[in-house]
């Protein structure tokens, strides 16, 4: 799902950085007041893993592309405001070393993967978890990983009408929803499987883990 520049109109990338700045503010004063030394290795550990694993990427038409992203298992974890500055940092990271996702949409690529699907992943592990840890977590993988995809389906499908010439032609990206909300959500609604079971596996080991440290 990473968005390369040249894809997204000014018209949405502008106002988009300025949501995703105010909420890079907040976020990075929540890191401030709630991380300590005790989760600063763990979150550390996830974050480095969240972005080994969106490098690995299957393309998709369009221009884009399908891969995990580690969100569920950050938000389950740590919470929102944590899973977000980490997976902010991964993308702009990735975009100006990398060239894997690009500068003028990463507010896009934050806000609906990072913001957006931390916030489902919390908010469905936290309604879930009494019915059981592993379908709490598997669940939070699973729209951690297809909120996003539905969000930059729609962000994408709907620049041809934010931004064409005089003769109708789109400027950006040329493709309406009819293709984007397909070709997006179906891979995804599938590789979230294989989130949702990453994120049991990972937050299973991450609870043995913090176990044999209390204990140690």
């Amino acid at each position: 799902m990473h968005i390369p520049d040249g894809f997204i109109a000014p018209q949405m990338y502008l106002p988009l950085y300025g949501a995703a700045a105010g909420l890079w503010a907040v976020g990075a004063r929540r890191i401030a007041r709630d991380l300590d030394e005790t989760t600063l290795p763990w979150l550390a550990a996830l974050t480095a893993a969240a972005f080994a694993l969106s490098f690995i990427a299957l393309p998709l038409p369009g221009g884009t592309s399908a891969h995990v992203t580690g969100v569920g298992l950050l938000a389950a974890c740590f919470g929102i405001w944590q899973a977000f500055m980490a997976l902010s940092l991964v993308f702009a990271i990735q975009a100006l070393l990398f060239g894997d996702g690009g500068v003028t949409t990463l507010p896009l690529n934050a806000l609906a993967m990072g913001f957006a699907g931390a916030l489902a992943a919390r908010g469905v592990f936290l309604s879930t978890r009494r019915v059981g840890q592993t379908p709490a977590l598997f669940l939070a993988g699973w729209i951690g990983l297809f909120l996003p995809a539905v969000l930059i389906a729609l962000a994408l499908g709907a620049q041809p009408l934010i931004a064409a010439n005089e003769a109708g032609t789109p400027r950006y990206f040329p493709f309406g929803w009819s293709v984007t909300l397909p070709a997006l959500l179906i891979p995804h609604a599938l590789l979230g499987l294989g989130e949702g079971a990453l994120t049991v596996l990972g937050g299973r080991a991450i609870e043995r883990l913090r176990e044999r440290y209390r204990n140690d």
